[in-house]
């Protein structure tokens, strides 16, 4: 009787302990970005499901899009400090965390979704950008091509003269605040969600975008127009913070890497997709999508040209990170 209640007893122990480990080795990953239903959206929903088929029960997704754990700049601290393990931006919005995010943004690198996907999914390049910022404690799992860079406007613009004077929300990296003013235009760098209300009030006359979130926010209840400049390809990056990354089991850490990069090959082709239909979703919306006379494309292009690289001279580690990105895009182009 008493064997038979100590082997009870023994049982239950051990059935407890199994279940408090099994416990402290499931952990909650937070996957946060600014926008919904876009490319950036899709790829953190595909790497929840790659992630859980890879490491069933080991880590519990949590996915917070249209900034609901708070604006970019909040983001980026709480994924630098480890209150957020994984944030999903345009690369443009980490510049200030690591002046080499600024090389994917210069004018004229990328000049299509192919050009992205070659450099950055070249396979020494990829791990090369995995590792390129534990420095500041952050781990690249995730790099897409997002969309082209255009500019919308409150009121109809077709041609460089009228963007003179129009205040513009942009991205917070020098080579989208730079070529603005260099157009006479008044950048302001503003999180997304700031945005529409500084547009109905007046404190806006417009933003460099892309055409996905212009729809994916339903812009054309606010504003008609698009001046298509396309002097840039918007990259997203998901970037976790590495003391999370290293607390997981080797196994988990495998996943999560073969997880992000199964994503952007599979939301790589959603994503050029969605693109072409965000434009028809523009149009189909009463939208209306303008190209500069070709004569003033070319003069704007050259003039970013030059600008890029006087900027680039002044910071020789994004100039090198810009030149390799150059050289994959180059070599690409020739196959």
């Amino acid at each position: 009787m008493i064997s038979n209640l100590l082997k009870t007893a023994a049982f239950a122990t051990a059935l407890t302990v199994s279940t408090f480990l099994t416990a402290q080795a499931q952990t909650t990953m937070k996957l946060a970005t600014a926008t919904i239903n876009d490319v950036q959206h899709e790829w953190i929903k595909v790497f929840a499901d790659e992630l859980a088929e890879r490491a069933p029960g080991a880590v519990t997704t949590e996915i917070y899009p249209a900034s609901q754990l708070g604006a970019i700049p909040r983001m980026s601290e709480g994924v630098l400090l480890g209150t957020i393990e994984a944030f999903t931006t345009p690369t443009s919005f980490m510049s200030n965390v690591d002046p080499r995010f600024q090389a994917f943004d210069v004018p004229g690198l990328f000049t299509s979704p192919e050009d992205v996907h070659a450099a950055l999914h070249d396979p020494e390049y990829r791990d090369h950008l995995e590792t390129m910022f534990l420095d500041k404690g952050l781990r690249v799992i995730g790099a897409i091509y997002n969309s082209p860079t255009v500019l919308f406007t409150m009121e109809d613009a077709k041609t460089l003269e009228d963007v003179k004077g129009l205040k513009i929300r942009t991205f917070a990296s020098p080579l989208q605040i730079k070529p603005m003013e260099q157009l006479g235009a008044i950048p302001l760098p503003l999180a997304l969600y700031e945005v529409i209300p500084q547009l109905q009030s007046g404190g806006l006359d417009g933003m460099l975008v892309g055409v996905p979130i212009l729809t994916a926010f339903k812009y054309y209840d606010v504003g008609k127009y698009i001046l298509d400049l396309r002097f840039a390809e918007v990259v997203s990056v998901t970037v976790v913070n590495e003391d999370w990354f290293q607390m997981q089991s080797e196994d988990t850490k495998a996943a999560i890497i073969a997880a992000g990069r199964a994503a952007e090959e599979a939301v790589y082709p959603w994503g050029v997709e969605n693109v072409d239909r965000s434009y028809a979703t523009w149009t189909e919306n009463g939208g209306v999508i303008t190209q500069l006379p070709p004569e003033e494309q070319a003069q704007m292009e050259e003039g970013f040209a030059a600008l890029a690289s006087e900027l680039l001279e002044g910071q020789p580690e994004v100039k090198a990170e810009y030149e390799r990105l150059h050289a994959l895009v180059e070599a690409s182009r020739a196959q």
